[in-house]
């Protein structure tokens, strides 16, 4: 038997359910080669035998394979149209109970900014976010919260002197924000998604993955959202044809849901 790329393939889906069939296939036999060679293994067959058997290496392979590169406020032009623009529309129309989806969440970095962002216009109390990735490994590190001033450095001076509390050389997210959090495990690409959201935010992964895979997801994204509500995606990402899908596009970067 050939244990090549396509077995290891069919082999990971049955393991983890993860579809390496929807990620660029060049970028992604790229990684997880580098990935096997850390380990001095030689050939797929036996680098599954560990993924198999050692819980570690398959956590560090799945964080690995995510792709987790996230940061606090990133691309700020972005974040300020959401505090200057975004939000207050989106509380024009629906209200100061905003249903949020932060898709691939990563670290939390994102979640949180969010929160933040928020907090600008509306009490802690009144902001929850839905937080999911694949990655537990991420999602474990999220709900810590805690961050080297690198990852933070992002984040506007007033609010990282009033959310954030330094422990040695790390920062500590306040308990009130990770408060308006909820994460959970989902899988973009095979879980279903909720419904009814005002806002989704997916930035910096859809570029990973086939252009199938790619065009699924912005369409599950669509059906995700309540009319008129807003999708907000990365510097790095556009949707070639948010036409056919139904968007509107209010920028380069934030596309909306027509009212039905």
């Amino acid at each position: 038997m050939e244990y090549d790329y396509e077995w290891f393939k069919k082999s990971v889906f049955s393991l983890t359910k993860i579809d390496l069939n929807a990620y660029k296939e060049k970028q992604m036999k790229r990684r997880i080669d580098t990935l096997i060679g850390k380990y001095s293994i030689t050939g797929y067959d036996k680098f599954f035998e560990k993924l198999k058997t050692d819980k570690d290496v398959l956590d560090t392979f799945v964080t690995y394979l995510t792709i987790n590169v996230s940061e606090f406020f990133r691309n700020v032009d972005q974040w300020n149209l959401m505090e200057k623009d975004m939000v207050p529309e989106l509380m024009q129309k629906f209200g100061k109970n905003l249903k949020i989806w932060s898709a691939a969440c990563s670290t939390g970095d994102e979640p949180y900014t969010i929160v933040m962002v928020l907090s600008r216009h509306l009490p802690l109390n009144q902001i929850n976010v839905l937080a999911t990735d694949l990655d537990t490994v991420a999602i474990a590190k999220a709900k810590a919260g805690v961050y080297a001033a690198k990852e933070i450095q992002g984040v506007p001076d007033d609010l990282k002197r009033k959310y954030f509390t330094q422990e040695g050389s790390m920062y500590k997210i306040s308990d009130e924000i990770k408060s308006r959090v909820t994460f959970k495990q989902a899988d973009l690409l095979r879980d279903p998604y909720p419904k009814d959201y005002h806002l989704i935010v997916c930035r910096n992964v859809l570029i990973y993955f086939t252009e199938e895979a790619k065009d699924e997801t912005f369409r599950k994204f669509y059906g995700s959202l309540a009319p008129q509500g807003i999708l907000f995606i990365g510097s790095t990402e556009q949707i070639i044809n948010y036409k056919d899908i139904g968007f509107q596009r209010k920028n380069s970067f934030y596309y909306e849901k027509p009212k039905a």
